[in-house]
Order: C-alpha cells, then structure tokens, then sequence
C-alpha cells in the first residue's frame, strides 16, 4: 500500500496499522492484500474485477473489512464484490471508500456490491466515503447495492458522507422474502458545488417483511442533492421512508418519496422535512460560549447523527 491509501483507511475504515480478520484492500484498481479466515473466505472473481465473499454458518461475531481507495486521477475504478451468506450467520461488514487527486484527473470508484442473505442471516453493513487532495479533478463515488434477503434475515446498513466528494450517484434495491428486515441509515453533506443523488428501491415479497430507510442530509454552498425513494409492499408487511434535510447558504434539496401498496395488508409511511437551522438553536448554543460558526456545526453533527 501507499501512503495516501494508508492515510484513506484511516479515515473510511479506521485503519491502526492492520485489521483483525478478513480483508480485501482495493488499491487504484487491484488488490493491496487480503486474508481470508476460517468462515470467511475472499476470491477473485474469474469473469470480471472484484470478489466474491463467502461467509458460512459458523461465522459469528466476525468482521470483514473491504475498503477501496483511488489515491490519483485519471483512475475510473469499477468493481463487482458479492456477498453470500449462509443461513445463521452474523458478521459486521466495513466497506469504505476514499478517492484522491492532486492533478486534473477525474478519480472514480464504482463499488457494484450484491448480498445473498440465507434464512436467519445478519449483516451490519457500514460505509464510509470521502474525497481528499487538491487537484482540480472530480472526485466520484457511484455506489450500486444490490441487496435479497431470505426469510427471517436482518441487513442493517450505515452509510456515511461528509465531504470532498465532487459528484456521487448512490443506488440501492432490495427485495425482501418472509419476516426478512432492512433497515438503512443514510448520512450526507455536500458542499462548494458537490451533487448527490440517492435511489433507493425496495420490494417486500414475504409476509411480514419489514424495512425502515432514514437519510439526513446537510445542503451547504450550492451544492445540490436530489432524493428518490420507492417501497413496493405486495403482501402483508411494514415499510416507513423518511428523509430530513438542512439547507445552509444556497444548497438545494429535491426529495421525492413513493409507496406502492399491492395488498390490503401493506402499512407504508414516508416522511420528508426540508427547512434551515432554527435561529434560536444557534442563540442557546451562542449563549454557552460558542461562535456562530460553532454553534451551526454542532447543530449538523447531532443532525446527522439523529440527535
């Protein structure tokens, strides 16, 4: 590994030095190392670029880490990593991404990840994503999750955006079997002239499938972010779609969420608040000592965090 992917993995991963486990570490493109363990292992995929991670029963309590890092410019990076996780099975996945450039070329990840999730499964899913260097380059990230779940499996997902990334195209649909549950936290904040767009597609195909999307979202400068969820429920199941954003300077928000009903049966709620920082939280915390500039950062980090 480089040193601007070693300093990447600090940040998306919280890298110390080594991980524990298995890993695959991504690197311009190719691989900078990998370890598979005992219920875990990690292959090439013969056809195309990526992996292929195949966790069985007996993996419990496991972690594996599969960050991927663009350290210079002209890198368009495209890989196909799938999950499959046998039925039982509990792991936490750390998948994050850091795109760099000093130059004018463009830096680009494209991670495709698809997860096969076996009866009784649970995968906590965590992502992370950051644009670092000073070049004049665009930094992008265009995430694609492609997510089944078996009957009675659990996928929770964490996603995290906080800056320096130029443009992103974030994609992800799921179809749920009997008593399957998704839940998806979403957190991103733009800035200068950055643009985000989320796509979520969710279908329930099980009795009593659940699944719960939540984004919050911070629009600063002129950057610009557009929303898009649909959850389809075509049996008796749960489904609630929220998405709360906060406008600073002249960033901008289009949210759009959908719900499609094929049973009498189907519960579904969506939820969608766009508006600025209150002007009396910024009084209360500028009594405690804080700048206004403080006082409004302190404000979108409990935002994001959902306090």
């Amino acid at each position: 590994m480089n040193s601007v992917t070693e300093k990447l993995l600090k940040v998306v991963s919280d890298f110390s030095g080594e991980f524990k486990g298995a890993y695959n570490i991504r690197e311009d493109g190719g691989c900078a190392a990998r370890q598979s363990t005992k219920h875990i292992h990690i292959e090439s995929k013969q056809d195309k670029p990526g992996i292929d991670i195949r966790i069985d029963a007996e993996a419990q309590g496991e972690t594996v880490y599969i960050p991927a890092c663009v350290t210079h410019g002209n890198v368009d990076d495209l890989v196909y990593n799938d999950f499959y996780v046998a039925a039982g099975a509990d792991v936490t996945v750390i998948a994050g991404c850091g795109v760099h450039t000093n130059g004018e070329g463009e830096a680009r990840h494209n991670g495709i990840h698809r997860f096969f999730l076996e009866k009784g499964a649970h995968i906590l899913y965590k992502e992370k994503h950051v644009g670092v260097g000073k070049g004049i380059g665009l930094r992008r990230i265009d995430p694609v999750t492609e997510i089944t779940l078996g009957e009675d499996a659990v996928l929770e997902m964490e996603t995290i955006q906080l800056g320096g990334v130029d443009t992103t195209d974030r994609r992800t649909r799921a179809t749920l079997g009997p008593r399957a549950r998704l839940t998806i936290h979403e957190s991103l904040m733009t800035d200068g002239k950055e643009t985000a767009t989320t796509e979520f597609a969710v279908t329930m195909e099980g009795e009593d499938a659940a699944v719960d999307l939540i984004s919050r979202s911070v629009a600063k400068g002129e950057s610009r972010q557009s929303y898009h969820s649909r959850i389809a429920g075509n049996c008796r199941c749960t489904g609630h779609s929220e998405c709360d954003a906060i406008l600073v300077d002249h960033g901008t928000v289009n949210a759009a969420p959908e719900l499609y009903a094929g049973d009498l049966d189907a519960a579904l709620i969506h939820e969608a608040a766009i508006g600025k920082i209150a002007g009396e939280q910024i009084v209360k915390l500028r009594t405690l000592g804080l700048t206004e500039e403080q006082a409004e950062a302190k404000i979108i980090e409990g935002f994001l965090r959902g306090k």
